[in-house]
């Protein structure tokens, strides 16, 4: 039994915090004032169909009221996005990319591991975007699996759904669609498929992330933009 009230308090505040990260992947911390709200995106982005329950995977539906609550709630201030993803469901990740790019608070992402595939358009859909110098990012055209008809009308499909990738990720970073595609269609850097690998670094110099940087440095970009809108 607590008979410290405080400290009762605090084991409350820690339990919630606890299950909010084991179902929802996402948190808040709160510092001098200033709330944000730190979203984990990792494994595979998982969308209309159930993933085995083996794999890690970010569920789509726990994850968009999260980021309604964000946008709408006045106690939270900013947007902290962490991913460590190998991709997933394109609509799921569209989806959740384009939520967190209409976001009218101070956002930032941070790719730790690797944020390949799908996980390229959600790293950059925030204001400023992190990669630390050990991650890497996979660009590769889009694959589909299961029944596939052989008719041209497949393949018109899948190179719509190639472009609305491009389009967003040009609209909200620094690289050409031009030099997206040229990456997404390399054939001499993967031995069994096509695209780039890119390291924190090249990831930047191609002007696809804002900035090489740590937990550190996204944070700090955070807490100032908060101040300075107020």
């Amino acid at each position: 039994m607590c008979y410290n009230t405080n400290n009762c308090d605090k084991q409350q505040n820690d339990d919630s915090l606890s299950s909010e990260m084991v179902d929802n992947g996402g948190f808040s911390v709160n510092k001098n004032g200033m709330s944000i709200h730190c979203l984990t995106i990792i494994g595979q982005i998982e969308g209309h169909y159930l993933l085995p329950p083996t794999d890690k995977t970010t569920k789509y539906e726990h994850v968009i009221p999260q980021l309604i609550s964000v946008d709408e709630d006045d106690s939270i201030d900013g947007l902290l996005v962490v991913l460590n993803t190998v991709g997933g469901d394109i609509e799921a990740g569209l989806a959740i990319s384009e939520l967190i790019s209409g976001i009218k608070k101070p956002t930032a992402s941070l790719v730790l591991g690797g944020g390949h595939s799908i996980g390229v358009p959600l790293a950059v859909s925030t204001n400023r975007s992190f990669i630390v110098p050990s991650a890497t990012m996979t660009i590769h055209p889009v694959r589909t699996n299961g029944l596939v008809l052989g008719v041209p009308q497949t393949l018109s499909n899948l190179i719509k759904m190639q472009e609305r990738i491009v389009n967003f990720v040009c609209s909200n970073s620094n690289i050409t669609p031009k030099r997206f595609r040229e990456l997404m269609l390399s054939t001499g850097e993967l031995v069994m498929d096509v695209g780039t690998i890119l390291d924190g670094k090249n990831a930047v110099q191609e002007g696809l992330i804002d900035c090489v940087g740590n937990l550190n440095d996204a944070m700090s970009y955070l807490y100032f933009e908060i101040n300075k809108r107020r």
